[in-house]
């Protein structure tokens, strides 16, 4: 590990700060303490690490609430939470939050030092691999369809083009809802207009009304200059609404109006302003049953479905999966150095297994992989193990869990829990089960009937 990882230790016990910050220093890192949460929020401000590494039971803020604030401010910070009185209740719920581990004190110190490396290391690639996306945004889009379900998505995407009327496409995230609207605006009549794209479930009611509908100056604080608004700024061009189905329903409402008078009015004002743009929305949510729910408008649902695409999984189009990875192994290969010279490829055992897994996440996560590849690979020939292929499904994220009820989540990350409690407890034992069950504080039969449900073999763990 390279000196370029940050973390930031935050307890509220000196000595234990000095002992962690003292293991994440024997890495190289560059480390920083807080004997607070509220410390470390404010150095954060001025200072981003990679890794959180935090007591839960702290004077003030909580290690659990420090987490939920990262999450929202600073989602790619990981954090590691800490707890004197661990249970498997706290567990879960830390997971659920998004806590990328969980450790009971007394903390054996091999096992937080490879977490901190682990974690470290995820959040290094990724910080890396953001930024290879930022550089290859210049190259353009592009949509490949091999497989017939997206060749019926690029027709449809054809025929509508051309008109003027709105368009609602359904995906799950990550399916390249954006792309299919920049696909429909690029083949229309007013490609050289702008095209125009808010995620409408990352901003509150107020900011983006000023952000649609523009405001005037003086109309709230901080207001210090006039703004026109994305609907105003369009000017025959596309405006692409993402996650609409987030949106208030008090903000459907005002959406609805403006769809209907084709005028808005800027807040801080009260006279109305012609607009003129062609409306793109798309959803990852089921609308008819956020209509039957009470919680969206059933007449802007009908304004919005003029024409609906329905957007396939990457895991119900399998025909594009190699395809899409080669793409993405051009896109990014210009951005890693490779020693031989040679362009990287994937080797057959990894297109297999870029086949066979499920894609829960979709196009973006099979492009985040290729990226992790190239980067882990040197630029060189890419292999299974350098897709970490397992990392998107490990026990603390659980990006399929958004749509299920608060048992049935708990009930998963519990099952999740225990793979990897018992799955380093094994690699803690070399495989040896009587010493990981009594590592574990279980009889060995029941930690035998635990790798019985897991389906997990001493062997696996023997080296």
């Amino acid at each position: 590990m390279t000196g370029s990882l940050r973390v930031l230790v935050v307890d509220d016990e000196q000595d234990v700060r000095h002992g962690l910050t003292l293991l994440a220093k024997s890495l190289q890192a560059e480390v920083r303490e807080a004997a607070s949460a509220e410390a470390a929020l404010a150095t954060i401000d001025g200072w981003t690490p990679h890794l959180v590494v935090s007591d839960i039971s702290m004077e003030g803020m909580s290690g659990v609430e420090l987490l939920g604030l990262l999450g929202r401010r600073f989602p790619a910070v990981r954090v590691i939470l800490i707890t004197g009185f661990g249970s498997i209740e706290l567990a879960v719920e830390a997971m659920r939050r998004g806590a990328v581990d969980f450790v009971s004190k007394p903390f054996d110190n091999e096992e937080i030092l490879a977490s901190i490396r682990r974690y470290g290391e995820e959040a290094m690639l990724e910080e890396t691999t953001r930024r290879m996306s930022t550089d290859a945004n210049a190259a353009g889009f592009r949509l490949i369809a091999e497989d017939p379900r997206m060749k019926a998505v690029l027709d449809l995407v054809d025929q509508v083009a051309p008109t003027s009327m709105s368009v609602l496409i359904q995906g799950e995230s990550g399916s390249g809802k954006e792309l299919v609207a920049q696909a429909i605006h690029q083949a229309g009549q007013h490609r050289d207009a702008p095209f125009l794209a808010v995620n409408s479930a990352a901003l509150p009611d107020t900011l983006l009304e000023s952000e649609l509908f523009g405001h005037r100056k003086g109309a709230f604080t901080g207001a210090d200059h006039p703004r026109e608004g994305i609907f105003a700024q369009a000017r025959g061009g596309s405006v692409f609404l993402d996650e609409i189905a987030l949106m208030s329903p008090a903000f459907q409402g005002k959406l609805l109006r403006v769809l209907q008078e084709r005028t808005v009015i800027p807040l801080g004002s009260s006279t109305p302003i012609p607009v003129d743009f062609r409306l793109i929305a798309a959803t990852s949510k089921n609308l008819q049953q956020r209509i039957e729910a009470g919680e969206f408008r059933e007449d802007l649902y009908y304004r919005l479905r003029v024409v609906t695409i329905d957007l396939p999984r990457l895991r119900d189009r399998p025909d594009d999966i190699v395809p899409l990875a080669e793409y993405f192994l051009v896109k990014y290969a210009g951005q890693v150095r490779s020693a031989s010279g040679r362009p990287p490829r994937l080797t057959a055992e990894a297109l297999a297994a870029l086949k066979a897994h499920p894609w829960k996440g979709n196009v973006r996560e099979l492009e985040n992989c290729i990226q992790r590849g190239l980067v882990l690979a040197n630029g060189e020939e890419i292999q299974t193990p350098h897709l970490r292929l397992d990392d998107g499904d490990g026990p603390w994220t659980f990006p399929e869990l958004e749509n299920v009820s608060y048992e049935d989540g708990k009930q998963e990350a519990l099952k999740a829990f225990q793979r990897r409690f018992v799955e380093r407890a094994l690699l803690k034992t070399k495989g040896n089960v009587t010493h990981a069950a009594d590592r574990c504080g279980l009889t060995r039969a029941a930690f035998q009937r635990i790798m019985r449900s897991l389906g997990l073999d001493r062997n696996q763990f023997v080296s």
